[in-house]
């Protein structure tokens, strides 16, 4: 398996992206504003991973994704790991990620990551989406937001 920037004009798969964000509109916002980070196995991508500049100080990542026959297996914590790096080297002091408060394994990756809670947007699916989100048999209404605090060399 290779962890690896897209390459120019390489099309990212519709498919992977609304793993992580169901509502196209919303991911139109920022699949070009963010630089990505894709996994690739024969060929194939099987994971992505987006890092979006917020301001000179901080960057988020967006869309962190990976194929359902391939998760569990580290593939996330690699790109996240990627994406830290990319946010470090590009002088980033600080890196975000959101998530829903029923994305129970999401969460849990990114604590295991070292990103912490810092807020909570109440209600924000259930105003930002079309369509009711559930995972884990719970509804996605709140928004979680991740922070990291980068080490400065």
């Amino acid at each position: 398996m290779n962890i690896r920037p897209t390459r120019p004009g390489e099309k990212l798969p519709a498919s992977l992206l609304l793993l992580a964000d169901p509502d196209w509109s919303q991911v139109e916002k920022y699949v070009d504003k963010s630089s990505w980070t894709v996994a690739e196995e024969n060929g194939n991508l099987i994971g992505v991973c987006g890092l979006m500049p917020l301001d000179q100080a901080s960057a988020e990542i967006m869309n962190l994704a990976v194929d359902p026959d391939w998760q569990g297996k580290g593939l996330g914590k690699r790109l996240i790991a990627s994406a830290l790096e990319q946010a470090q080297g590009q002088g980033y002091q600080k890196v975000i990620v959101r998530t829903g408060n029923s994305s129970l394994n999401q969460l849990g990756l990114y604590q295991k990551c070292g990103f912490r809670m810092i807020r909570i947007e109440r209600d924000y699916f259930v105003n930002n989406y079309p369509e009711p989100i559930f995972e884990n048999g719970i509804p996605c209404r709140d928004q979680i937001v991740l922070e990291l605090m980068l080490r400065m060399e």
